[in-house]
């Protein structure tokens, strides 16, 4: 029985390897090929589909924080794919809208790895979707990490830098007496 247990949890461990190495391998690749983050693409896709917006209404369609997605905006801004543009109605409004070259960037990145994924997921039956939920959801509390504050996209790393408050957490400091069993 305690085989079966460990062969049962080592299937875990390979499975979860290979979505943490597929994500980042994907990552990678979209940073080689269009010199974009998962974030930085996600943004860009943003403003391309539904035009200039106001950050914060972008922060709320992407699931970010206002100062994730400003910082975002800032770094894409210096690249000359984003501007930002005071709107003429209320001046205290501030657009962030795609630039040709923000258009171009976009239209040649290859394909974010969570689009493959909405596809495939949207295609099974409700009761499956439902199963991988629940089981995502479990896996997240039993690695302690359902309070981490997470984006619906597939990338590694922090989405922006990240502050002390959101680093992992995992129920004991370093260097506690604690031993994982």
């Amino acid at each position: 029985m305690q085989n079966i247990l460990v062969d049962r949890i080592d299937e875990v461990l390979v499975s979860l390897r290979r979505v943490t190495r597929a994500i980042d391998l994907h990552s990678k690749f979209l940073m080689k090929t269009a010199g974009l983050t998962a974030p930085q693409m996600l943004i860009l896709q943003t403003l391309r589909d539904q035009g200039d917006a106001i950050i914060s209404e972008i922060a709320g369609q992407v699931s970010l924080s206002l100062a994730t997605v400003t910082s975002i905006i800032d770094r894409l801004e210096k690249r000359g794919l984003v501007k930002r543009a005071r709107s003429s109605q209320d001046k205290r409004k501030v657009f962030a809208c795609l630039t040709d070259a923000g258009y171009d960037i976009i239209r040649n990145a290859p394909t974010p790895l969570q689009e493959y994924f909405k596809r495939q997921f949207g295609d099974l039956q409700d009761w499956e979707q439902t199963q991988i939920i629940s089981s995502l959801q479990r896996l997240a509390h039993m690695m302690d990490a359902q309070h981490i504050d997470a984006a619906p996209l597939l990338d590694v790393g922090a989405i922006d830098r990240q502050s002390e408050d959101e680093k992992p957490h995992f129920g004991f400091e370093p260097g506690d007496q604690k031993q994982a069993s």
